[in-house]
């Protein structure tokens, strides 16, 4: 039987971005399933004009006799031109698009002439609520809409309400890290000595506490407030004990959506150890830093999901989040010893309102994670988003939880760590690049097989 060919519009997957990795990820891990074709965006995009047959690469890469792929590159994410050519040229067997909603509505301003021969599937990310009716259109232009959190479930639950979905067209699909380039590295492996060559190069011999920050340099991410927590958590040591703790933030340290980080650090933390990794690195190397750091930290405000802790807890490192967007889901949360799952979500929402959910009795999480609830949610907004909520998180607050983590002491982190590696890879929380990969197969040909074309013409009463 022959196999269905999906089209998908996403940053290039050769491209080091969130939305680019995890592209990569699942279509790699679906190509004994499906063939793919891509529209490769980036902001400029080098290879414009080219088309990259990457047959040969991913067959040797997956092992995949029969593994096809290629991708057009293209500036931004296409264009209605560019999606009627290749529908001509590659008759794909469905669309798939990745990433914010407001980026795709030039696709769905088409999503008439589309539907009519093949369904539109979309990968979702939304962050917080109020429940963003503007993206009401948006939703309702998709046959399938897959989210990376379960609050993103109940978010999309209540928006497409007018023509209320099937159970099949709304489904929870988190991002999923590979375990085989994120795993615990022990002092007892050769691998360890590059673990330690890489603490030699970012920080001193007197080292012996990391805390590590792994997010790009922009508002939303907090990164000043890290900083600053950081300099709380010191400020609770000797400063015997404070000068063997380090802070390491692999991110651009000037970033003009973001701040000058280098002054943050030398005015408001002059006593603290702060130091910054801003090259590139490949994702041994990454590996490397989160099996170097005792904690990794995400204050971020807005977060879908947060990459970069799950890729921690893969690594086996434990974590601070902020009680907001995805990385509820990498808190463990349960009630009354009960997994929380997405169909929970329809009725709590969110767990950011701490007045209700930071004492409660009901509620746990996981021994990996120290939770941060918000202090403040506030009501951010612009031309194309209206409205959403800004989850703030005193920064003091998370300084302590970095103590917490200090004073639990090298073995137990380790302990905790290995846990969190082991929920990223359960069964209940589907984090990892094999359960994601299945995921997409097992909901895309769901969709398929209940999918029926959209009928050439609408009726409207006036």
């Amino acid at each position: 039987m022959a196999k269905k060919k999906i089209l998908l519009l996403a940053d290039d997957l050769r491209m080091s971005s969130g939305v680019g990795t995890m592209s990569k990820e699942f279509v790699l891990g679906t190509l004994h399933h499906y063939d793919w074709v891509q529209i490769g965006g980036a902001i400029k995009h080098p290879d414009v004009g080219k088309i990259i047959n990457m047959n040969e690469s991913v067959r040797k890469d997956t092992g995949v006799e029969d593994a096809s792929l290629t991708i057009y590159p293209t500036n931004g994410y296409g264009s209605q031109e560019l999606v009627r050519e290749l529908m001509d040229r590659e008759r794909p067997d469905a669309i798939l698009h990745y990433t914010d909603p407001r980026f795709w509505g030039w696709l769905y301003d088409m999503e008439h002439e589309l539907r009519q021969n093949i369904p539109i599937f979309y990968y979702n990310i939304w962050d917080d609520w109020p429940a963003p009716h503007y993206n009401e259109f948006f939703y309702e232009s998709c046959d399938l809409i897959m989210n990376i959190s379960k609050q993103t479930v109940s978010i999309v639950n209540e928006v497409w309400k007018k023509h209320p979905p099937k159970d099949w067209q709304v489904t929870y699909l988190p991002h999923g890290v590979n375990q085989n380039y994120f795993h615990p590295i022990s002092k007892f492996d050769e691998e360890y000595k590059q673990v330690e060559s890489m603490k030699k190069q970012l920080t001193d011999d007197n080292v012996e506490f990391i805390v590590f920050y792994n997010n790009r340099n922009i508002r939303r991410k907090l990164p000043g407030d890290v900083i600053l927590a950081f300099k709380t958590f010191c400020d609770t040591l000797t400063k015997e004990e404070a000068d063997k703790c380090a802070l390491v933030m692999h991110t651009q340290p000037r970033d003009e959506n973001g701040t000058d980080l280098p002054v943050v650090a030398k005015t408001l933390a002059p006593d603290c150890k702060v130091y910054f990794s801003d090259k590139k690195l490949e994702t041994n190397q990454l590996n490397w830093l989160y099996n170097m750091a005792d904690v990794t930290i995400n204050m971020a405000s807005n977060e879908g999901f947060g990459l970069g802790t799950c890729e921690s807890l893969m690594a086996g490192t434990p974590i601070v989040v902020n009680v907001t967007g995805g990385l509820q889901d990498q808190c463990g949360f349960k009630l009354n010893d009960k997994f929380v799952t997405y169909k929970d979500y329809d009725e709590i929402k969110s767990f950011h309102d701490d007045r209700k959910w930071k004492d409660n009795s009901d509620l746990t999480w996981g021994n990996w994670v120290k939770p941060i609830w918000p202090s403040n949610r506030s009501l951010q907004g612009s031309l194309p988003t209206p409205y959403i909520f800004d989850d703030r998180c005193r920064f003091d607050d998370a300084g302590y939880a970095l103590k917490e983590w200090y004073d639990e002491g090298e073995e137990k982190r380790e302990e905790y760590g290995l846990e969190g590696h082991e929920f990223v890879m359960g069964d209940e929380s589907m984090m990892s690049a094999k359960a994601m990969s299945q995921n997409f197969i097992d909901h895309m040909d769901n969709a398929f097989d209940k999918w029926s074309p959209r009928k050439r013409f609408s009726i409207f009463k006036a």
